[in-house]
């Protein structure tokens, strides 16, 4: 049966969503996280500083062990800076968007986050995740529009019945699969919570090409969501 393009509602347990949203409650959800990863964005130059200074703890206040994380041998040390520094983040984009869906708990220094680096690490790649999207959208809409590709134009509206419906093809399933709670074996480890939005949009990531718009991605350029992007 085809999909209703017009809604977000997940169901946990459908289609491997941990999560259990009405439609409402998506579009906040997608909104918020979207939100939260842009001021991060915008505040990566500080928390790179931060978690130098997290991580070489010149007063020996927080030291590291090393432990077994299921992301194998890892450092895990406490952050206290970059920790304060998400806190307000994170509250910030609370006040600016109204409402908070889903959980609020910030991973770091545990297993999920071992330490600093690897905070710093995970949220470099929002834009590796974004940036091949965004490409692709707007390579439709030129192909469509311009029509120095006729072949292309040709193929979007025969397969996909248009530019528009190309688009909307692509944004709905990402806002739909790719913050559903996945990415994890269980809620802890994924969910709703700060990182485990993160985690599930990297799981959306590994399964593009099974989905029905893959070859859109490939007729963009895209070589992968490590690929230089022109």
């Amino acid at each position: 049966m085809k999909e209703d393009l017009s809604s977000l509602a997940i169901y946990g347990g459908e289609d491997g969503a941990r999560l259990t949203h009405t439609h409402e409650h998506q579009f906040m959800y997608v909104m918020q996280s979207l939100t939260l990863w842009r001021e991060i964005q915008h505040n990566m130059y500080k928390l790179w500083c931060l978690a130098e200074e997290d991580l070489l703890n010149m007063r020996g206040t927080t030291p590291y062990s090393l432990r077994q994380t299921g992301q194998g041998m890892q450092r895990v040390q406490q952050s206290p800076q970059i920790y304060s520094s998400m806190q307000a983040i994170l509250q910030s984009t609370q006040r600016r968007v109204g409402s908070w869906v889903g959980s609020s708990v910030i991973h770091l220094g545990d297993e999920q986050v071992p330490n600093a680096l690897l905070f710093i690490d995970k949220y470099t790649q929002v834009p590796r995740i974004l940036g091949p999207i965004v490409l692709t959208i707007n390579h439709i809409s030129k192909s469509c529009r311009e029509g120095r590709f006729p072949a292309v134009k040709d193929y979007i509206i025969k397969h996909y019945g248009g530019a528009d419906a190309a688009r909307r093809l692509i944004l709905h399933d990402f806002f739909k699969r790719a913050f559903d709670g996945s990415g994890a074996d269980n809620f802890f480890d994924a969910g709703s919570c700060i990182y485990g939005r993160l985690t599930s949009a990297w799981q959306w990531c590994t399964t593009l090409d099974t989905k029905p718009f893959f070859y859109l991605f490939l007729l963009s350029g895209f070589v992968g969501f490590d690929g230089l992007w022109k």
